[in-house]
């Protein structure tokens, strides 16, 4: 009977990132995307109690807060949504993973800025840890991703909380529940940018309103007849400080054509920043510059075999990787011996040995192997004078269907961990 084949998925179905997708893969949110329900409350609710405050206040015909100061706080409230949505719900430049690691390049014996190499699933398989690029005539370092099987491009780094390399990786935010990268970097800037201007129109309006209450009554009665500006007031000075200082800083990023990543790492202390092109450039980058198109299309059929989990390669200093689990097959008991052992691992067999009877004495050295040889394997008249000796004791031979190299090889093995 055929095998059937496996029915095609779309590619957002078995991704293998800790992503969440929804709209049929049209939207795609990191894990944490609990965390972007947390953001909007913060936005919404004192704004929506600020717009609350003004409604108020149009009603009495306050000359201070009209519909202007309603209709720009309702403005800058919903940009500043739609911008954290767009951080959050839009691929941030994920670089898409190798189904098996790249081919070993020319020249493996040439001297790289890494002693580690990569091993992977075929053990003639040998990578660099590292490598240089040019990158603007700047010599640039880039690493082997274990997990994406591929050298990641410069500037781009993998995030451990959605297990993705991302293009110009910035950091990843649990505000917005994402990564921040090449293709979302702006719409956070604005999304920081709008939310520290928010705050402030809030807290300012909501002072004024307290000063202009006070010209009829003391500031003391005015207060506690205005508990809601108050609390305006404090959430937003306290608001304020964290994101009017993450604008500030990123502010400097942009200016500088840096990342928090790379910014936190010293990355560019006594280096050269090879991607500074001068203020007015690194802004005209960051904000004019066109949106770099997706890697992935996350909507695309795919078969999910071609893109079922891969073993993880593991880095060693160079060598073949020998499976600690290879099978000996083939083993034949004589004819005192109860059960065929067969399908057995090399431990479970020499566990079941029984090594009283071995004497030293009897061992010596093999000239060709250069081993010491097992005495059970001498002759067959030796092994009947011992099975006569003693019945409870099992012997074993180990056959090998291979050449006669192969034979001594799997004696001298025997031997070797029997001394």
């Amino acid at each position: 009977m055929a095998l059937s084949k496996p029915k095609p998925k779309r590619l957002y179905q078995v991704w293998k990132g800790s992503n969440r997708f929804f709209c049929g893969g049209r939207m795609i949110f990191g894990p944490d995307v609990a965390s972007l329900f947390l953001s909007t409350l913060l936005i919404c609710v004192p704004a929506l109690v600020f717009c609350s405050q003004v409604l108020k206040k149009i009603e009495k015909h306050d000359p201070c807060l009209g519909y202007p100061v309603l209709a720009v706080a309702l403005a800058i409230t919903a940009l500043d949504l739609v911008f954290l949505f767009m951080t959050s719900g839009r691929d941030p430049g994920i670089v898409p993973r190798n189904l098996k690691p790249p081919d070993s390049e020319d020249g493996l014996d040439a001297t790289t800025p890494s002693m580690e190499w990569v091993n992977g699933r075929t053990p003639h398989l040998k990578l660099p840890r590292t490598k240089d690029v040019l990158v603007n005539g700047h010599s640039v370092r880039v690493k082997f991703c274990d997990t994406c099987l591929l050298y990641r491009p410069p500037r781009a780094s993998h995030c451990s909380i959605c297990n993705n390399c991302v293009q110009r990786f910035d950091h990843h935010c649990p505000w917005v529940g994402q990564c921040v990268g090449i293709r979302n970097y702006r719409f956070f800037f604005l999304f920081i940018s709008f939310s520290t201007f928010l705050c402030i129109y809030v807290f300012v309006f909501s002072w004024i309103n307290i000063l202009e209450q006070k010209n009829e009554d003391t500031l003391r009665k005015t207060l506690s007849r205005e508990v809601l500006s108050v609390i305006l007031i404090v959430y937003c000075f306290i608001a304020v400080w964290f994101v009017g200082g993450l604008t500030v800083f990123h502010s400097y990023l942009i200016c500088t054509n840096q990342t928090t990543y790379e910014n936190f790492r010293y990355r560019y202390d006594k280096n050269e920043n090879p991607h500074n092109r001068g203020m007015l450039a690194n802004i005209k980058i960051i904000f004019f510059s066109k949106m770099t198109p997706s890697l992935n299309n996350f909507q695309a059929l795919v078969v999910e075999e071609d893109h079922s989990e891969d073993r993880p390669i593991t880095p060693i200093a160079g060598g073949n990787v020998t499976n600690s689990k290879e099978r000996i097959i083939d083993i034949d008991t004589t004819s005192k011996v109860g059960e065929v052992a067969r399908n057995l691992t090399l431990p479970e067999i020499l566990q079941n040995l029984d090594y009283t009877d071995i004497d030293d004495g009897v061992k010596h050295k093999d000239s060709d192997v250069g081993v010491v040889t097992d005495p059970v394997l001498f002759s067959d008249r030796e092994s009947s004078r011992d099975l006569e000796r003693s019945s409870t004791h099992d012997i074993i031979s180990i056959k090998d269907e291979g050449s006669d190299e192969g034979n001594n090889s799997h004696r001298a093995m025997l031997a070797t961990l029997l001394s």
